[in-house]
């Protein structure tokens, strides 16, 4: 972090600190699910809006996405943040999206305060839904990144690490079609969707042998019959599908379907299939803005790890890092202890002093990295050139 910037980053974080702390914990006390994030989307668009940014909310017809820039009186590269705020089922945010949320759109506010100075211009996206349907994906598709340079997202976690890789996941629902019969007098007149659900299950647990080591594929039942004394006629499963990169994730779907497909001919059953949730491409980081973004904070005095994170998930920050550059490091919120996403735990970590001290040095990192890039157009270029090779 050069020495020009450093105090003005650490003042404009100190002003900020008590409005993004606010943020995130009203979110965290109005927890919502993906797509209804109407409380939360509307928080996050009028701090932006009170910090000049103009928003358009909602944004490409989803009622809690939006689109807020900020454009400084110099031109230069455009540098776009991503926020989630979706929480979850029963525990709400267990998975921290109240303060990555918070983490992200102050980096945004963090950078405005100084484009006017160094040029450039600044994007915060809400992206709503990440933990389901996620809306990423739909901006991805569309036009949103073709007039951004650079994109970054980041997550709470249990360590400061790098950004890594996510794995490509396509949501499958299998719908099984046979005929009622009295499971007791005359079941030989049914044609059991159950046993069509159960025989697709079996597939592809025999499968596995053959599946490459860091492949998943789980699911569940969600339509298993009505009564136990009829032959069911219709049954419905969904199963996630995951790979490490898109061209086996390809390979592996077409397998899974024809251990459905081979499930529904043994019952005397018809299958049909279709995608349930939208599919999330695996990320592809850009090395050369993450080695930027760990000197900065190193230069902060965090150390981040570059081992592999333990975890076998997607995301749908997957899908922009292939249209754009793109990082997506996390920032350590547990003190030090190993504690799981997607639990109680991990939400209470949200609200510690840990956690807000880990969104203070993600944000000066954020907003030195983005400095870095609109002052010195070498590194961008090198960072644009990678993508263009890796892509």
């Amino acid at each position: 972090m050069t020495e020009k910037y450093t105090e003005k980053i650490q003042n404009i974080i100190k002003d900020l600190r008590p409005e993004l702390q606010g943020l995130s914990e009203y979110i965290y006390e109005h927890p919502e699910l993906g797509h209804v994030e109407f409380l939360s989307s509307k928080a996050h668009v009028e701090l932006l809006k009170k910090h000049g940014f103009e928003v358009e909310y909602p944004y490409l017809e989803v009622e809690t996405a939006f689109r807020a820039v900020y454009k400084g009186k110099k031109e230069g590269p455009t540098i776009a943040y991503l926020s989630e705020y979706d929480a979850l089922p029963g525990i709400g945010h267990g998975c921290g999206h109240n303060l990555l949320g918070s983490t992200d759109t102050g980096a945004g506010i963090a950078l405005s305060k100084l484009v006017d100075e160094i040029g450039g211009r600044v994007v915060v996206l809400g992206t709503p839904a990440e933990e389901t349907n996620g809306d990423k994906v739909t901006m991805a598709a569309a036009d949103t990144f073709d007039d951004i340079d650079v994109a970054f997202c980041t997550h709470p976690s249990d360590g400061y690490y790098t950004s890594g890789t996510s794995m490509a996941m396509e949501a499958i629902e299998f719908r099984f079609y046979g005929k009622t019969a009295h499971a007791a007098a005359a079941p030989f007149e049914g044609l059991n969707a159950l046993d069509a659900c159960l025989n697709t299950f079996n597939n592809i647990n025999s499968f596995r042998q053959q599946m490459h080591p860091s492949a998943r594929v789980h699911g569940v039942i969600k339509d298993g019959g009505e009564a136990a004394n009829i032959i069911p006629e219709y049954t419905r499963a969904e199963f996630y599908v995951r790979a490490m990169d898109m061209p086996y994730l390809n390979e592996l779907r077409e397998k899974v379907i024809k251990c459905a497909e081979a499930g529904a001919m043994a019952a005397g059953c018809t299958m049909e299939w279709d995608y349930y949730e939208a599919s999330y491409q695996n990320l592809v980081t850009n090395e050369t803005l993450s080695k930027r973004y760990n000197q900065n904070m190193k230069l902060l005095g965090v150390k981040m790890q570059e081992e592999e994170r333990d975890s076998m998930g997607s995301m749908d920050m997957g899908n922009v890092s292939q249209v754009v550059p793109a990082i997506n490091p996390y920032f350590e919120i547990t003190n030090g202890k190993t504690v799981s996403a997607h639990t109680i735990e991990f939400r209470e970590c949200t609200r510690t002093e840990e956690a807000y001290k880990g969104m203070e040095n993600t944000i000066a990192a954020f907003t030195q990295t983005a400095i870095d890039l609109i002052t010195d157009s070498t590194l961008l270029e090198a960072v644009k050139d990678e993508f263009n090779q890796s892509i």
